[in-house]
Parts: structure tokens; C-alpha cells; sequence
């Protein structure tokens, strides 16, 4: 069992700033991946970001390519995910998952899930 604590949420206005961490613990994973994904009431939860475990990797929605950035601390098991630019619409709860098969043709299901930590972008 993995435990995905998050935290670095919070409120910013747009054009801002702010960066996640994800600390994985207990049975952590040796392949796989680590990523983000966020939902808005109302809406489904959608992926955001995803980096292999060994941090060789990374995978990006067209959403946020060229403005969030994910990075991984092996020697902490700790992902992280900068969020520059932010908009408005940026605005959700952000979801740590991990999981022992990485994205593959774009689609991934992980099985581990943090509880989440609120991003707020005022327009």
C-alpha cells in the first residue's frame, strides 16, 4: 500500500505562481509512474501531468504544456508539479496518483490517489 500526501495548494491570482508536492510512502514503486490530475465540481476528473518513476519520462495535457512543469526527487520518492501562468480555468482540486504501469498512448489509470488540494486562480 502507498500513502500520497499533497500539499502546496492554495490561492494566487492569474499570471501567477504556485508548486505542488506529492510525497509517496509505504510500498513505493520501483517502475511506474507518479502525475497529477484535477477535477472541477461538476466535471470529471482529468489528467494533468505524469513522469516515470525513474523520472526519464514525462507526459503533459495540451492543456497545460509550456506552462506546468512535473518533476520527480528520487532520492524522496516526492513528485512535484510547477504551475506558471495560471489561469482561471486552472482553478481546481489537484489529485497526486501513482501507479505501477505508466501513461501508454495517452491514457492512464493509476491505482493509488492522494485526498487532494485545492488551486485557486483569481481572474
Amino acid at each position: 500500500q502507498v500513502q500520497l500526501i499533497e500539499s502546496g495548494g492554495g490561492l494566487v491570482q492569474a499570471g501567477g505562481s504556485l508548486r505542488l508536492s506529492c510525497a509517496a510512502s509505504g510500498r513505493t514503486f520501483g517502475s511506474g509512474a507518479m502525475g497529477w490530475f484535477r477535477q472541477t465540481p461538476g466535471k470529471e476528473r482529468e489528467f494533468v501531468a505524469a513522469i516515470s518513476w525513474n523520472g526519464g519520462s514525462t507526459y503533459y495535457d495540451d492543456s497545460v504544456k509550456g506552462r506546468f512543469t512535473i518533476s520527480k526527487n528520487n532520492g524522496k520518492s516526492t513528485v512535484y508539479l510547477q504551475m506558471n501562468s495560471l489561469k482561471a480555468e486552472d482553478t481546481a482540486v489537484y489529485y497526486c496518483a501513482a501507479d505501477y504501469s505508466p501513461p501508454i498512448l495517452g491514457r492512464w489509470a493509476p491505482g493509488s490517489w492522494g485526498q487532494g488540494t485545492q488551486v485557486t486562480v483569481s481572474s
